[in-house]
């Protein structure tokens, strides 16, 4: 018996379901396979908003915010700040969640969140080749990574100054699809 005929391997809809799913012929185990999740913050010192520019895949060399998968055993706030500290050496107090995406031609839930920096001392991390404090005014705007960022920005402008807030969700119409123009 080889890997591949072992543990989930078939398709098909398990019984009280509604949906196809891997499932374990010999087991009846169910691998159901959910969206991922998406951290990230909008992270200010004074005036200014942190950025980063990726160091990797995909949008190598264009400017995002500090976001990455949420990882097993970790909150959302949790997943927010590990991400500012991996891709910027920033330290962080989680203010508020601003917005929630949803982009369902990659499976991605975002959930970004209003933070202050607790010092402005950044620095790139692994996954950045630079990374800055940009007065809004003055933003990469055009070397953005993904619509998310920019979606986060506006959203993050709209709720300045209020103290709290329900979050936002997709612009209408968007759907964070690059290829659609979405």
């Amino acid at each position: 018996m080889t890997a591949q005929d072992k543990g989930p391997r078939i398709r098909t809809v398990p019984a009280g379901d509604n949906r196809q799913r891997l499932v374990c012929p010999d087991c009846d185990f169910v691998a159901y396979e959910n969206p991922k999740v998406v951290v990230g913050v909008v992270a200010t010192w004074e005036d200014r908003i942190l950025m980063c520019k990726r160091a990797i895949e995909p949008r190598m060399g264009y400017w995002t915010l500090p976001a990455g998968f949420m990882e097993m055993g970790e909150s959302p706030q949790e997943g927010a700040a590990r991400e500012a500290w991996e891709e910027a050496r920033a330290q962080l107090e989680i203010i508020d969640l601003l917005a929630v995406y949803s982009l369902r031609h990659v499976s991605q839930l975002q959930l970004f969140y209003r933070a202050h920096l607790t010092s402005p001392n950044v620095s790139a991390g692994p996954e950045s080749q630079e990374v800055g404090l940009f007065e809004l005014d003055a933003l990469p705007a055009t070397d953005l990574a993904f619509p998310s960022v920019h979606w986060a920005i506006d959203h993050f402008q709209q709720a300045r100054g209020t103290a709290s807030l329900s979050p936002f969700g997709n612009p209408p119409g968007r759907t964070g699809d690059m290829r659609r123009g979405r």
